[in-house]
């Protein structure tokens, strides 16, 4: 099967969950901005680019002008992740961060192609403890645990999965924008 094959496949897969789950992800992203919230993300490798692509878009902006949103990527501070990866090891990068900025009320977006990233896994769990909610956006067999929405792109392929995963940030985005008042 050719790769565009392959992708328009996974795509016609995902409809399904994304007609099920997109809209609980969206409510609970704009609620969390509505309450006066963050939204907090991460990943490793494709996953943070997507991780920062999504807080980026929300600080800024998306298709239209709007009020700045609250987003912070954890991916993205590379001394915490450094720093955190001496001291406390590789698989606290993110809860370390979660720990310290993450508030009751707050959002945690995790990005995963596995959904078995231990340190994605851990900032899940630690969200979870500081009364956070979370939107897993994954592939495979999802996250273990610690979701509270989870979207999961129903594929084998990395490659796949990361082509879905920036289409569910860009409808994330959009169902954000066109839920705010401007």
């Amino acid at each position: 099967m050719s790769e565009i094959q392959e992708h328009i496949a996974v795509l016609q897969d995902a409809q399904e969950m994304l007609s099920l789950r997109l809209e609980p992800a969206i409510f609970m992203l704009l609620r969390t901005l509505a309450e006066g919230g963050k939204i907090l993300t991460c990943g490793n490798g494709g996953s943070a680019a997507q991780a920062s692509h999504l807080a980026a878009e929300l600080t800024v902006r998306f298709l239209g002008d709007r009020r700045a949103m609250a987003a912070v990527s954890l991916s993205a501070d590379a001394v915490a992740i450094t720093a955190c990866g001496n001291d406390y090891g590789f698989d606290r990068i993110f809860s370390r961060q979660v720990e310290a900025i993450g508030q009751p009320g707050d959002c945690l977006v995790a990005f995963s192609t596995s959904g078995n990233s231990k340190n994605v896994c851990e900032a899940l769990a630690a969200a979870h403890k500081k009364g956070m909610g979370v939107l897993g956006i994954s592939g495979r067999k999802g996250f273990p645990a610690h979701t509270d929405v989870d979207l999961i792109v129903p594929s084998q392929s990395t490659a796949r999965i990361q082509e879905l995963h920036l289409l569910i940030v860009h409808l994330l985005l959009s169902g954000i924008e066109k839920g705010i008042p401007r």
